[in-house]
């Protein structure tokens, strides 16, 4: 395959629910219906004390602002520039996360992957198992070649998932992003290639 053949495999992000056993991963919007209410649920996240440290919100604490976060998902997957998916429990609906994955540079075939759970989801190896099928899925439908995974050198937690879902670590980024938390912090970056042997996960 030539380089311009290669850049014009790279295809847009197309809204798709992903069966991941006991959890789906159902494409955020308008159109996504939540026990309890879309916007609600949108607004729960947002206050949660880990997720405003790590992967904050900001205005969606207001109803306003959490339509705005669905208005945002619906647009990109429009220009399908950002895979937006709510992680949610195959039984009940509700809503324990969130996963994305957007095209940093599509040409050249890299995308950027980023995560967060709920409380009640935290500690069950979900964000491994969401990382894992968003990356295979942009890999297999949308042809990303390479998927980058940042998170804050304190975010033990984070830098466990990467590991798990076969993401190496490559380097330290320093003050590289504003979190949550105020002070620009160093950064973690991992990353996965398609071509990276399979990670087997259990469901």
């Amino acid at each position: 395959m030539t380089t311009s053949d290669a850049a014009t495999d790279r295809r847009p992000f197309r809204p798709e629910v992903l069966d991941v056993g006991t959890f789906l991963l159902r494409p955020w919007g308008r159109a996504l219906d939540l026990p309890g209410g879309t916007v609600a649920a949108v607004t729960a996240a947002a206050v949660d004390a880990e997720i405003v440290r790590w992967n904050p919100l900001h205005d969606a604490i207001h109803p306003a602002g959490a339509e705005a976060f669905l208005d945002r998902a619906d647009q990109r997957w429009a220009d399908g520039s950002t895979a937006c998916f709510a992680v949610t429990d195959r039984a009940d609906g509700r809503l324990c996360g969130n996963v994305a994955l957007r095209w940093t540079d599509r040409g050249e075939g890299v995308a950027m992957v980023g995560y967060w759970l709920l409380a009640a989801a935290r500690g069950r190896g979900l964000a491994t198992l969401a990382t894992v099928a968003v990356t295979d899925w942009g890999v297999r439908t949308a042809g990303v070649r390479r998927i980058e995974l940042y998170h804050a050198v304190g975010n033990e937690s984070s830098c466990r998932v990467a590991a798990r879902a076969g993401f190496p670590y490559e380097g330290t980024l320093r003050g590289s992003y504003r979190y949550g938390d105020g002070p620009y912090n160093d950064e973690h970056l991992h990353a996965r290639l398609a071509t990276d042997p399979a990670v087997a996960l259990g469901r």
